[in-house]
This record gives structure tokens, sequence and C-alpha cells, in this order.
């Protein structure tokens, strides 16, 4: 699956997506049929790649999500959804989330008007993300709006102006997801 992690050139020919009919190698067909286990893996190992994020983070977040009220899948997805990182480039504030992840460790980015560096920093609905005040950062970040060609979820909103910033609405559901995933077989998988 194409999970666009290297921003707008994932839109252009150089990042061609293609499905082979056999696996990579000389010994192709001596492969097997993927098994539950590989199923379940490959939806644990598509997430974690896509939200950037090493194994042990996602353990964390998976404990997290187990505490709280509610379906534990949804609250998984919110909680990846509400990285500082991500929601950067959901704005749209960056094209990518590594580049997003850069912005916040440089220290770019404020929270509720407070420097925050962390990308995994978690937002809550009412906080306001906005740029520093840096004429060369704003000016990269107004280019990277401008070039953006994805819609803002609605758990966001982008305030357009001299200094880009955006707002967190509410908590996301798993409608708002990024990326279509089978939450089911990553709570089966983490679970055992």
């Amino acid at each position: 699956m194409k999970l666009f992690l290297k921003g707008t050139r994932c839109d252009t020919d150089k990042c061609a997506f293609q499905r082979r009919p056999v696996a990579p190698g000389m010994h192709s067909f001596r492969r097997g049929k993927l098994t539950d286990y590989g199923t379940h893996l490959r939806e644990k190992q598509k997430v974690k790649a896509y939200y950037g994020v090493q194994e042990r983070q996602f353990r964390q977040y998976f404990h997290r999500a187990e505490r709280t009220k509610g379906n534990t899948g949804e609250a998984l997805m919110a909680l990846l959804e509400l990285r500082l990182d991500n929601i950067v480039h959901r704005l749209g504030l960056a094209t990518s989330r590594s580049q997003a992840r850069q912005l916040i460790r440089h220290g770019h980015m404020t929270v509720n008007g407070r420097r925050v560096d962390i990308p995994s920093y978690l937002a809550r609905p009412g906080d306001v993300i906005s740029v520093k005040n840096h004429p060369k950062v704003v000016e990269m970040v107004q280019a990277n709006l401008a070039e953006n060609r994805a819609p803002v979820p609605e758990f966001l909103a982008v305030v357009p102006g001299a200094v880009p910033e955006g707002h967190v609405l509410r908590n996301p559901g798993v409608e708002d997801a990024s990326i279509p995933v089978q939450v089911q077989l990553i709570l089966e998988f983490c679970s055992k």
C-alpha cells in the first residue's frame, strides 16, 4: 500500500507504486500464503511506518488506549492522530510527517503560545498550533499551505494569515484516520 511517506513527491512518477504478480526474488514461487499472524503484523507495521513511531512507543499508545473507556481501537487511532507531528502535517503546514518532525524539533512550532519541541506531544481539543514568527519559517509554511492538495480533516481547522495557525476542534474518530486501516487486526495482534 502506498503510504505517502515522502510528501508531495509521492504524487509524481518518481514514487511509482505497482504491484507485481509475484514476490521479489529468484525463488518467489516458494513463498506460501500469508498467515493470520502475518496479516496482523503487516497491518500493525503499516500503522507504525505511517505515523513514524517505534515499537516501544506504539506499545505505550496501545496500553494507554486499553485503559481508556470505550472502544480501544478508536482510542488508539485517536492517540496517533493527536500527535503534534501528525497534526502539523494534516494541517498542511508541512509536506510530510518527517518535515513536520523537523519543524517541531527545531523549535518552530508553538502550542497555545508555548514552544513545543517534542513531535509526540499529544494535542487536546481547543489547542492552537501556530508557527513561530520567523520570516524564513513562515515563508516555508506559507509555500507548503499553497502547495497542499489534501483536504484538512474535520477535527482540525486552519486559519491562514500572516502567521498560519491551526485549531484542534475535537477528538478524532476512526473515520478521521488518514489511511485505511483495520484496527481490529492490530488489536488482536497486540492483545496476544
